[in-house]
């Protein structure tokens, strides 16, 4: 399931960011025949808003957003999973209040015009809450998948832990 979805994702995400291009691409074409295509740059504008969420719930998954954790390294796993469900939380609530508020811009916004598209600007708005849900998505999956895999010492919600590897002490020492 996670798969198709990463491939779909990753297909979705391509073509966006192809279309992206061939927009700009577009109107600086025509704009230096003296015919600007005005409406490409704000369609283009709207797509990139849609890519970012689309990119960040994709690397929200894939455990792939950059993070410090130099302090909550030195806990035992255990206490770091600890600390990572409570930040979870609080981030679930973040996006939470996000949406709502997402939402309630998106119908304040039904009837404004995005530039010179003639698209209503919910267009634009209504990424932030469908793009925080889909963030909420992504992190409620990580945190159920580790939460069913707490017992095996290094399945994290945010981190991308693999067990310590195991180098024998022979080896280190031939290498010194």
């Amino acid at each position: 399931m996670t798969r198709r979805l990463a491939q779909l994702e990753l297909a979705i995400g391509a073509a966006l960011l192809a279309i992206i291009v061939a927009l700009v691409f577009s109107a600086a074409i025509m704009r230096f025949f003296g015919t600007p295509l005005i409406w490409s740059v704000d369609l283009a504008q709207l797509l990139f808003i849609w890519l970012c969420f689309l990119g960040a719930t994709k690397a929200m998954r894939e455990k792939a957003h950059i993070g410090i954790d130099l302090v909550v390294r030195l806990l035992g796993h255990r206490t770091r999973l600890a600390v990572e469900i409570v930040v979870t939380a609080i981030v679930l609530v973040f996006l939470g209040l996000l949406a709502v508020e997402g939402y309630k811009l998106t119908m304040l916004n039904r009837q404004r015009l995005f530039g010179d598209s003639g698209l209503s600007y919910a267009f634009v708005t209504s990424a932030v809450p469908i793009g925080s849900l889909m963030l909420a998505g992504a992190l409620v999956f990580n945190l159920v998948g580790a939460w069913r895999r707490r017992r095996d010492g290094h399945t994290l919600v945010y981190s991308r832990s693999d067990p310590p590897a195991q180098v024998p002490l022979a080896s280190v020492e031939t290498e010194l």
